[in-house]
C-alpha cells in the first residue's frame, strides 16, 4: 500500500522517485546476501544446520539474478574467513545438490581465485583456498580423484630443478595441511596414489636443508619443550593422524548432517592444475619454527590439552591464528569468536607465538596485550591464573630467549613491575639476561612516568637495577671545571644564546676555540674541531635540557651552526658522542635528539652506525635503546630509498601517459617540448635513486663489518684466554646480528653478492659465517 501511494504521489514529477527506489534494490539485496553469508556460522537461537539450509534455499532463489554476486561473496569469504571454512563447504554443497551449474562455476571460480592468488605472491590466502577446495571433496561437491590429482602435481613440484626450497615448501604444506580435513575420504578411495604421495612427502622432507633453524627459534635450549620446524612437525602430526586411521576429534563437520543430500548431488572435476612456474617475482612465504611453551601437564585441572604431534593440536592452533588474522582489529568482539574459549592454554600458546615470531609478529605488539586483557575479562576465573603461570614461565627462561623476542616480552615486563619478589636476579651478574632484562623495563617505565615514581615503588634492594636520574650532564656548569679547555667560551656561548644570538654571532664566538687536532703551523683554515662541536653542542643541549620541545626548537635555530660544524664525517661522529656525553643517563633523549638530527640531516645514517659500535658506546652495546636507534637509522634509510623510487616510477609513468597521447595528436612539436622537462627530472631521480641506494649498501657494509670486527676481537680475546666464547655478550651481540638480517631481510637481500664477496668470506671464523648460512637458507 504504501509503495502505490508513493507512485501515486509522485505522478507530478516524472516518477523520478519511483524510478530512484527501482535502481536502489539490487544494491540493498546485494548487501543483504552478503551480510546472510557472512553472518551464518556465528551465534544464534537457531541451529547450525537450520540456518544453512534455510540460506541455501535463499541463495537458490536468487541465482537467477545474482548469481555472479554470491559467487564473489563465496569466494571472497573461503579466502579471508577460513575459521568457518566447514560451513561455507557445507553451504557450497548444499547449493550443488539444488543447482549443479553452479556448483561447477563455483569450483571454476575458485580454481582461477586460487591462481591469481599464487601469480600475487598472496601465499597463506591460497593456502585457505586448497584446504576450502579439499574439503568440498567431503561435500561431495569435487571427486576425489581430481583432488588426489592436483596434490599429485603440489608434491611433483619437489622434483623441479634450480628453484628454491621454500617453494617446494610451500606446495608441501598447502598439501599436509589439508590432510585433517580429507584425508581420511582421500584415502578411502584412493588408498595407492595416497601412500605413493606419502612416500614422495617422506623422502623429501629427509633431504630438506633446515640451516635456517637456529635463526628463527625463540628458545636456544629444547628443554623443556622441543622447538621443532613447521613441516617437520607436520609431517609427525600427519604420520600420527594416519596411525589413527585419520580419526580426528576437534573440526566441526556441518555436511554430516546432510549426507543424505549431499550424497545424491552430482560431483565435479577439478580443472586442470599445474603450478605455476618460479620466476624472479616470486616472494614464497618465509619457514618457520613451531613455538611451544606448555604441554598437557601444565594444566591439570582444565581441558585435556592436546599433545604437540596430535592433529588436533594442529587445528586448534591453524583455527585460532585464523581467528586472530580475521579480527584483530576487533578486540572487543573477536574473543568471543569460534572456539577462543575453549582452551586457556593453547590460546595463550597461540598468541605468544605470534607475538615472539620471526623476524616480525604479524599484528602490532600492543594488539596482542589488549587482546589478552580482553579475554581476561572474559574469564576472570581462569585465564589470568593461567597468563601470570605463562609469564612466570618466561620469565624463568629467560636465559635461553632470543634477545629479539626478549623486546617484545611486554607481559613478562609487567610481571616483573608487579612482582619484586625476583630477588634471584640480584645474586647475578649484571650482565646476565634476568637483571638486565628488570633494569630494562624499569628504564622503559620511566618513558610513561618519571624518575621519582620508579624510584618510590621499587623496593630498596633493587636499586642496583633502578635507572639513573635522567639530568643533563652539563661539565662546563660546574666553577670546578674553569681549567677545561673551552670553558670561557662556554660561558660566552650561554650569555649569547639566552639573549638569542644569530647564527651569524654564534659562529663568531666560536671562532676563538682552538683546534687541539691542528698544529700551530697548519693553515689549511676551518677544519674539523672536536672541540668546537663540544662547547657548542654541550651549551646548547643544557640550555635547552627542559623538554623534548626545547630540544628540537634549538636543533631547529641553530641548524646552520650544525651543519657547517658536523661537516666531514668525524664532525658528524663527534655530535653523537658529545649528545651521549650529555644525555647518558636519559637513553629516551638521546634516542629522539639522534630520530631528529636524522631527519634535519644534521648527520647520516652512517655515521649513527660507526657511533653505535665505537669504543664509547661499548658500556651501554646490550642495552636495549641502542639497538632501537639502529633499526630506526635503517628504516629510516630505507624509506628514504623507496620515496625516491616512487618518485621516479610516477614520473616515469607520467612521460608513458604523455607519449600515449601523442600517438593521437598530429603537433609532434608540442609534444617533444612536453617531454623534455619530464626526461631531464626521470633522468635527476634515476641519479637520487642510485646515490640514494649506495648508500644504503654502504649502511648495511658498515654495520655487518663493525659487527664482525666486534666478534672477532672476542672470539680471539677468548680463544687466546682460555675462555668460554658463549658469554652473554656474545649470545647478545650474535643474536642482534641475526636480527639485523631477519628484521631486513627484503633489502639485505639485494646485497647479497656485495655481502658474500667482500664481508662473509670462507676464511671468516665460523661461528659469524654460520649467520649468514643460515639468512641465506631463509629464501634458498
Amino acid at each position: 500500500m504504501s509503495r502505490r501511494r508513493h507512485s501515486d504521489d509522485s505522478d507530478d514529477s516524472d516518477g523520478q522517485p519511483h524510478k530512484r527506489r527501482r535502481t536502489s534494490e539490487p544494491s540493498e539485496i546485494e548487501e543483504r546476501l552478503e551480510s546472510l553469508i557472512c553472518r551464518v556460522g556465528e551465534k544464534s537461537n537457531s541451529s547450525l544446520e537450520s540456518n544453512l539450509e534455510g540460506l541455501a534455499g535463499v541463495l537458490e532463489a536468487d541465482l537467477p539474478n545474482y548469481k555472479s554476486k554470491i559467487l564473489r561473496i563465496l569466494c571472497t569469504v573461503a579466502r579471508l574467513l577460513p575459521e568457518k571454512l566447514t560451513v561455507y563447504t557445507t553451504l557450497v554443497g548444499l547449493l550443488n545438490a539444488r543447482n549443479y551449474n553452479f556448483g561447477g562455476e563455483f569450483v571454476e571460480a575458485m580454481i582461477r581465485q586460487l591462481k591469481e592468488c599464487l601469480k600475487v605472491n598472496m601465499y597463506n590466502e591460497a593456502v585457505h583456498l586448497v584446504r576450502f577446495l579439499s574439503d568440498l571433496v567431503n561435500c561431495h561437491v569435487i571427486a576425489a580423484p581430481s583432488m588426489v590429482a592436483m596434490f599429485e602435481n603440489f608434491v611433483s613440484v619437489t622434483q623441479e630443478e634450480d628453484v628454491p626450497q621454500v617453494r617446494c615448501d610451500w606446495y608441501m604444506f598447502a598439501f599436509l595441511s589439508s590432510l585433517p580435513w580429507v584425508g581420511k575420504e582421500l584415502y578411502e578411495k584412493k588408498d595407492a596414489e595416497m601412500d605413493r604421495l606419502l612416500s614422495q612427502t617422506e623422502s623429501y622432507l629427509k633431504r630438506r636443508q633446515k640451516i635456517h633453524v637456529p635463526m628463527l627459534q625463540v628458545w636456544t635450549a629444547d628443554k623443556p619443550h622441543p622447538q621443532e620446524e613447521y613441516l617437520d612437525c607436520l609431517w609427525s602430526q600427519i604420520q600420527k593422524l594416519k596411525k589413527d586411521r585419520w580419526q580426528e576429534r576437534h573440526i566441526l563437520r556441518p555436511y554430516l548432517a546432510f549426507d543424505s543430500i549431499l550424497c545424491e548431488a552430482l560431483q565435479h572435476n577439478l580443472p586442470p592444475f599445474t603450478p605455476p612456474p618460479h620466476t624472479e617475482d616470486s616472494v614464497y612465504p618465509m619457514p618457520r619454527v613451531i613455538f611451544r611453551m606448555f604441554d598437557y601437564t601444565d594444566d591439570p585441572e582444565g581441558p585435556v590439552m592436546p599433545g604437540s604431534h596430535s592433529v588436533e593440536r594442529f587445528v586448534i592452533e591453524e583455527n585460532l591464528h585464523c581467528i586472530i588474522k580475521s579480527h584483530w582489529k576487533e578486540r572487543k568482539t573477536w574473543p568471543t569468536s569460534g572456539c577462543a574459549l575453549i582452551l586457556c592454554l593453547p590460546l595463550l600458546q597461540v598468541i605468544f607465538a605470534e607475538l615472539f615470531q620471526l623476524p616480525s609478529p604479524p599484528h602490532i605488539e600492543v594488539m596482542y596485550t589488549t587482546l589478552l586483557i580482553e579475554l581476561c575479562k572474559l574469564q576472570p576465573g581462569s585465564l589470568p591464573q593461567v597468563l601470570a603461570q605463562a609469564t612466570e614461565m618466561l620469565y624463568m627462561r629467560l636465559d635461553t630467549m632470543n634477545t629479539t623476542c626478549v623486546d617484545r616480552n611486554s607481559f613478562t615486563k609487567n610481571y616483573c613491575i608487579l612482582s619484586f619478589d625476583r630477588s634471584d636476579c640480584l645474586t647475578q651478574d649484571l650482565e646476565k639476561p634476568k637483571p638486565k632484562f628488570v633494569r630494562e623495563v624499569l628504564e622503559k617505565c620511566m618513558r610513561l612516568s618519571y624518575h621519582q615514581r620508579i624510584i618510590d615503588i621499587v623496593p630498596a634492594s633493587f636499586s642496583v637495577l633502578s635507572p639513573a636520574n635522567p639530568v643533563c650532564i652539563y661539565k662546563y656548569g660546574d666553577e670546578s671545571n674553569r681549567s677545561l679547555p673551552g670553558y670561557t667560551v662556554a660561558l660566552c656561548l650561554t650569555i649569547a644564546i639566552k639573549n638569542k644570538a644569530s647564527n651569524d654571532e654564534i659562529f663568531s664566538i666560536l671562532k676563538d676555540v682552538p683546534n687541539p687536532n691542528q698544529d700551530d703551523d697548519d693553515d689549511e683554515g676551518f677544519t674539523f674541531n672536536p672541540l668546537k662541536i663540544e662547547v657548542f653542542v654541550q651549551t646548547l643541549l643544557h640550555l635547552a635540557a627542559k623538554s623534548f620541545s626545547h630540544s628540537f626548537s634549538a636543533l631547529a635555530k641553530f641548524h646552520e651552526v650544525f651543519k657547517t660544524l658536523a661537516e666531514s664525517d668525524e664532525g658528524k661522529l663527534h655530535v653523537l658522542r658529545v649528545v651521549y656525553e650529555v644525555w647518558k643517563n636519559h637513553p629516551q633523549m638521546i634516542a629522539v635528539l639522534v630520530d631528529k638530527m636524522i631527519r634535519t640531516q644534521i648527520v647520516d645514517c652512517a655515521a649513527v652506525a660507526n657511533w653505535i659500535f665505537s669504543s664509547e658506546l661499548a658500556h651501554d652495546f646490550t642495552r636495549f635503546y641502542i639497538w632501537e636507534i639502529l633499526h630506526s637509522t635503517i628504516r629510516k634509510m630505507n624509506k628514504h630509498v623507496l620515496k625516491i623510487h616512487k618518485e621516479l616510477e610516477e614520473t616515469k609513468a607520467r612521460l608513458a601517459r604523455q607519449h600515449k597521447r601523442r600517438d593521437s595528436d598530429d603537433d609532434d612539436r608540442s609534444s617533444d617540448r612536453e617531454d623534455g622537462p619530464l626526461e631531464e627530472q626521470i633522468e635527476r631521480l634515476q641519479e637520487k635513486v642510485e646515490s640514494a641506494q649506495s648508500e644504503q649498501k654502504n649502511l648495511f657494509l658498515v654495520i655487518f663489518q663493525r659487527f664482525i670486527m666486534l666478534l672477532t676481537e672476542h672470539l680471539v680475546r677468548c680463544e687466546t684466554g682460555g675462555i668460554d666464547v658463549f658469554t652473554p655478550w656474545y649470545k647478545s651481540c650474535i643474536e642482534r646480528l641475526q636480527q639485523i638480517f631477519l628484521q631486513h631481510h627484503q633489502i639485505i637481500q639485494q646485497y647479497m653478492v656485495t655481502l658474500e664477496n667482500l664481508l662473509f668470506t670462507a676464511e671468516l671464523d665460523h661461528h659469524i659465517l654460520a649467520v649468514f648460512q643460515q639468512f641465506c637458507a631463509l629464501q634458498a
